[in-house]
């Protein structure tokens, strides 16, 4: 039998690292928690379309994608029967302990890696004492492998402990994406959730700070925009062609003329573009991917709504068409002061903490927000905590790493503020 996780954070952290795989395509990743779960025993484990509805997920890959991910996976010994209910790209999985009366907790988790290829520079710690990717064009360049071990560790520490309720830890796909929030929000199990806790590593929080409660995180959309005009030869008939690159540049312009709004901040970003076949050709055909944020989920449909018609009117402008799709968003959801001060309770005093910082500006996105409004609409409450890490460069970059002094930190601040709502309710539900 495998020892407890957490005598093998480290180990299993960085087996997590190896093994990188992005939005709905953890099968490897789901896999190995499903192992793991099933080794701490808990009172139920629902995996993929068992976890969430599949047709509430966003920002879903290509087919062909999905399966050359999942015949990697399948090389790397996941199990037929496991592949099979993960099939679409179904990932993630929900594990819940159930131990008689009391509050009904939730723990969310991401398990998504990013599209970067990991550095192999030998100053990079991954490299350095062979932990790096194992897949060339992915990376846990954002904490997510911390992020799983602490789900799967404080899973087992409250298995082992008299904490009395029910326990639900969400291992959450496709957060890069804002894909996976959603459907996990919506499922069985986050309904009638007391106490929701999401977290992450880092965010330029050292080791031994902890942020309680996060505040201001940036409704957000993903959207992907496709020109479609008519092609010509440039030097021939130029007149004959209805022009996409044209719409592009018009629409790269206009996006960043978007009014700003008066009631809060607002962002716009056209991040990538191509398409067109030849100089000598009149382009038929261009893409774009796009975002809108906003402070308030009603300032990002401010900003929504202006990107999608900025893309249309540019694309009428030049004779062409524009398919525009809204791929993914996510609300703004702040975290509730009750909880933000269970959690500062909670780290004080463990092992490693230097500063206890109660709320902090997120300034970025987290569809785990999703989850947050649904159980503060229903009544309960929710906190976002960030443990702070050292780490070398910035998340999304090649040279991103946690300092694992952290991992043990985390731990057990969550293991206490969960434990300690279980005896604040007295036994006694919401």
């Amino acid at each position: 039998m495998s020892a407890p996780v957490t005598e093998r954070l480290v180990s299993l952290r960085r087996e997590f690292h190896q093994h990188p795989e992005p939005a709905w395509r953890e099968f490897y990743t789901t896999h190995r928690l499903v192992e793991e779960i099933r080794r701490i025993d808990v009172d139920e484990l629902a995996v993929g379309p068992e976890a969430y509805d599949p047709a509430d997920r966003m920002a879903e890959p290509d087919p062909d994608d999905l399966e050359r991910w999942m015949e990697r996976a399948r090389e790397r010994g996941v199990d037929d029967d496991l592949l099979e209910t993960m099939a679409g790209g179904n990932t993630g999985a929900v594990a819940v302990l159930r131990n008689g009366e009391g509050p009904s907790v939730g723990l969310r988790v991401d398990i998504d890696a990013l599209f970067i290829e990991e550095s192999t520079d030998e100053s990079h710690l991954p490299e350095a004492e062979g932990f790096r990717s194992k897949y060339d064009e992915s990376m846990h360049a954002c904490g997510h492998d911390a992020h799983m071990t602490w789900g799967l560790a404080v899973l087992e520490a409250v298995k082992e402990s008299d904490f009395e309720g029910t326990f639900t830890v969400f291992f959450q796909p496709a957060e890069e994406v804002s894909g996976g929030g959603h459907p996990m929000a919506e499922s069985e199990y986050c309904a009638d959730v007391d106490y929701l806790f999401a977290v992450h590593v880092g965010l330029d929080h050292p080791t031994g700070e902890v942020v309680a409660g996060i505040e201001r995180p940036l409704a957000m959309c993903h959207v992907d925009a496709t020109f479609e005009g008519t092609s010509a030869h440039a030097g021939k008939a130029p007149n004959e062609g209805d022009n996409a690159m044209q719409a592009l540049g018009t629409a790269i312009q206009n996006t960043y003329a978007i009014p700003r709004h008066s009631d809060g901040m607002t962002r716009v970003n056209i991040g990538r573009a191509e398409g067109g076949t030849a100089s000598n050709v009149v382009a038929d055909e261009v893409s774009i991917l796009g975002e809108a944020r906003g402070e308030t989920t009603e300032l990002m449909e401010y900003m929504k709504e202006k990107l999608v018609d900025t893309l249309h009117t540019s694309a009428e402008m030049h004779g062409c068409d524009a398919d525009v799709e809204i791929v993914s968003e996510s609300p703004r959801a702040d975290s509730d002061p009750e909880l933000v001060d269970v959690v500062a309770d909670a780290a004080r005093g463990v092992e490693g903490v230097e500063t206890v910082t109660p709320t902090a500006d997120f300034g970025a996105s987290e569809d785990a927000t999703f989850l947050m409004e649904r159980v503060q609409e229903e009544g309960g409450l929710a906190t976002y905590l960030i443990v702070g890490t050292d780490h070398p460069t910035s998340h999304h970059t090649s040279t991103f790493d946690v300092d694992e002094r952290s991992l043990s930190i985390g731990v057990e601040i969550l293991t206490n503020a969960i434990l300690s709502v279980g005896e604040t309710e007295s036994g006694e539900s919401r």
